[in-house]
């Protein structure tokens, strides 16, 4: 009987697996590249050119919202705070499993999670917070035109 359960159960787990593979979604799948190339060259933007790639992800209007430093109202002013706080200090991780993704009807999609904050000096990651970024689709390109980071904590 024990070897009936294990042969079931491996069936099932097997066929489980395989829906999930044909089952993925395109709009998470294209989000959360676009989240990995945009923080990708966030966590390097120390490097020559880095800095300017992240901006590439970025509307020239993106507004940014983060709970302990205000609000900046364009790609410019976010660029130079990212420059100034960001660049050569610290790098973003996405927490694993924290992504979610929600299309906006003619419009984008909206991604939430939770990231974490590594500090290059001491390869500590002391701080997380909630995330919640606007995708805007124009054709095959896709900007970032809102951000809100909040709900800063020390990391669990």
């Amino acid at each position: 009987m024990t070897k009936l359960i294990r042969l079931v159960a491996s069936f099932l787990f097997a066929s489980l697996a395989a829906a999930a593979e044909t089952t993925r979604d395109p709009l998470f799948e294209r989000v959360s590249a676009l989240d990995s190339a945009a923080f990708a060259a966030l966590n390097s933007c120390d490097q020559p050119g880095q800095l300017q790639k992240h901006a590439s992800y970025f509307s020239e209007t993106v507004e940014f919202y983060h709970d302990n430093g205000g609000v900046t109202w364009n790609r410019k002013d976010m660029l130079a705070n990212t420059e100034k706080y960001v660049c050569g200090n610290f790098r973003r991780e996405l927490v694993p499993g924290s992504l979610r993704v929600y299309p906006i009807k003619d419009f984008g999609a909206i991604e939430t999670g939770v990231h974490k904050f590594c500090q290059f000096k001491s390869g500590t990651c002391e701080g997380e917070a909630d995330f919640l970024i606007v995708w805007h689709q124009d054709g095959a390109q896709w900007l970032i035109t809102r951000v809100m980071s909040y709900g800063h904590r020390a990391a669990q």
